[in-house]
């Protein structure tokens, strides 16, 4: 398998409205680093996984979407619980839309709330 990862970094703010969360029922906010692999079993005709200047692009266009928000208010997240898991399905979803026509390997988004926590999506 080849792997390409980009890496970059978004600020949120968020709640979760259930006891479950305890103090993060709360408002707060978070900073995660973002690790975006593109993962094939084969190069392309071009010799490589994908561009990885148009993999840089997308994913920040994508981040950029939900960079310094508040993801209560987001459209496309009311009412939903924005786990550092579900934000990791729903960046990958977003890169898979975006790049459908150009990159039919597997995703990975990978989300570092600290240096001891986090999560992953991979389809």
């Amino acid at each position: 398998m080849y792997t390409v990862k980009i890496r970059e970094h978004i600020m949120i703010a968020h709640s979760f409205k259930d006891p479950f969360f305890g103090p993060a029922q709360k408002m707060h906010g978070a900073t995660y680093v973002v690790d975006v692999s593109f993962i094939t079993p084969q190069l392309n005709k071009h010799n490589v996984v994908i561009d990885i200047g148009r993999a840089h692009d997308v994913t920040k266009k994508i981040l950029q979407q939900i960079n310094y928000q508040n993801l209560d208010e987001h459209p496309d997240m009311l009412g939903d619980l924005t786990t550092t898991e579900y934000l990791c399905k729903y960046i990958h979803d977003k890169i898979g839309e975006e790049l459908r026509d150009e990159f039919n390997g597997k995703l990975s988004v990978t989300l570092g709330e600290s240096h001891v926590a986090w999560a992953s999506y991979q389809g």
